[in-house]
């Protein structure tokens, strides 16, 4: 008689692939862009530069930052990547079709569009305090470049539009070294650049 011997099927689990971090994409897409506007605000850089980068770099490759951090479960990248993208996008827009006449926008109104931006960046201010020191630092300098440059924007002087530039060069310095720690970590397989603990 023959006899029959049952085995549990075996279940072949495989690994999933290793897969990059988006978030150096969008620090680097960030930190470029800013540094370019600034460069601009500082008199060393025109305006085409500026505009290009920020719909391609700045604003199209970080919403598609923000759409694989959504992939990957970061509510914070997901929202920060996403809609910084969407500002320089925005920013580009209203610049490129102001000068052709189109939907022009004033000073004041630039204003009201930063105070804007300056609100939803208190907002993730705050959210990074979870993150790490670096990146603590990039908010903190990225608010008081936009609250100097909505001061400028309601009269309150070119001094402080110089300000904002250099507030915002720090910001660029920030998230540049965070992503130079996120590439590096990667690449030696160790924290080449520490980033420091979250303040809570």
């Amino acid at each position: 008689m023959t006899q029959i011997i049952e085995t549990p099927v075996q279940q072949l689990v495989v690994a999933p692939p290793k897969l990059g971090n988006p978030a150096a994409v969008g620090l680097a897409a960030f930190g470029l862009t800013t540094l370019l506007l600034q460069l601009h605000a500082l008199g060393l850089v025109g305006m085409g530069p500026v505009l290009w980068v920020g719909v391609f770099y700045g604003g199209a490759a970080q919403v598609m930052v923000g759409l694989h951090e959504h992939k990957n479960g970061n509510n914070f990248g997901y929202t920060v990547f996403t809609s910084f993208g969407c500002f320089w996008l925005s920013f580009c827009g209203i610049v490129i079709a102001g000068s052709y006449g189109l939907f022009p926008a004033s000073k004041t109104d630039v204003g009201w569009f930063l105070v804007a931006w300056t609100l939803y960046s208190g907002i993730m201010t705050i959210a990074s305090v979870r993150t790490n020191k670096v990146l603590f630092g990039a908010f903190v300098t990225l608010m008081i470049g936009l609250v100097a440059l909505v001061a400028e924007h309601f009269g309150a002087g070119e001094e402080m539009a110089r300000l904002s530039a250099w507030a915002m060069l720090g910001t660029v310095a920030c998230v540049w070294y965070v992503m130079a720690h996120i590439v590096l970590a990667d690449m030696f397989g160790r924290d080449v650049l520490p980033v420091g603990k979250p303040f809570l």
